[in-house]
């Protein structure tokens, strides 16, 4: 009994010494949570950090009668180190009224087909095209990390751009695949949600908001301005296009069908040293084929 009760004695002391010599660890890390979450806590959205160069700049967006003026719309050329060419083109006139058609873009995320980025392309009457993607606004030498992206370590960004830079920087700079569907809205509901997009826009110009991994990324921040009821799709965003698909919004009775027909990819990187009017055009002739053969 006696050496049971020296074995438990020498026993309580090491769990002491073990427990003091863990309580400065454990208080270290607790200190260094506290400091993370008010950093978090307290940080403010803004516009003039020292930005990745590609979204440096915040769009403005003015009202022009019932039409509306985006300055500046981006317009890169690519090659597989990266931009070539920096063009920006001022005051790009949008009218609702004149618009068409609107296209989904889809880039999957490379071996993780459960995510994508999520980007639409507008279609107006003269042939004219103008792309937006939102994004998670970047400093320089920072990378995308979703966990950092739910908890507010980025702003968020709108950019228009020609789809010459959005389809030609994904195929041909970074590698990837992208796919477009046509969306299927009637010309209100085309209109209305291209509205609601630059009035978004024009609002995060005046008042910077954080991107969020889960409530402000890419495809529910389309999804809001479409007035999309919630779907797991918002966050697992490489489900986007089935999603729609399901909810008849992309036409088609076989998804693989349409999903192989809105892979535009090779079509991109065969067109990606034409200038912009003609690259637009032969994507529009290309887009139509693609269309009619999903049906």
């Amino acid at each position: 009994m006696g050496h049971g009760a020296g074995g438990k004695l020498r026993a309580g002391r090491d769990f002491g010494r073990a427990a003091l010599t863990w309580k400065p660890v454990l208080l270290a890390g607790l200190a260094a949570l506290a400091v993370f979450i008010a950093a978090v806590l307290t940080k403010t959205p803004r516009h003039d950090r020292d930005w990745v160069e590609h979204l440096s700049v915040t769009p403005k967006i003015r009202r022009d009668g019932e039409a509306w003026r985006v300055s500046p719309v981006r317009d890169w050329r690519y090659d597989g180190d990266g931009p070539v060419v920096r063009e920006w083109i001022e005051g790009a006139r949008l009218d609702p009224e004149r618009l068409q058609r609107v296209w989904l873009m889809v880039e999957p995320h490379p071996g993780l087909d459960i995510m994508a980025h999520t980007l639409v392309l507008f279609e107006f009457r003269d042939g004219g095209l103008i792309g937006l993607t939102i994004e998670a606004r970047r400093e320089k030498g920072e990378t995308y990390d979703p966990l950092r992206g739910a908890l507010g370590r980025f702003e968020l960004i709108y950019v228009w751009a020609t789809p010459r830079d959005l389809l030609t920087r994904r195929v041909v700079h970074l590698d990837h695949e992208v796919y477009l569907y046509r969306l299927e809205l009637t010309l209100v509901e085309a209109r209305a949600y291209l509205t609601s997009l630059l009035e978004r826009s024009a609002a995060l110009e005046m008042r910077p908001r954080f991107y969020n991994t889960l409530t402000s990324n890419c495809t529910n921040e389309l999804a809001k301005s479409g007035r999309l009821a919630w779907h797991p799709a918002f966050i697992l965003t490489g489900g986007a296009a089935r999603a729609l698909h399901g909810r008849g919004r992309i036409a088609g009775d076989d998804f693989d069908k349409v999903k192989a027909s809105a892979n535009m990819t090779e079509t991109v990187r065969a067109l990606a040293a034409e200038p912009p009017g003609q690259f637009n055009a032969a994507l529009l002739q290309r887009l139509g084929q693609s269309a009619a053969e999903a049906r």
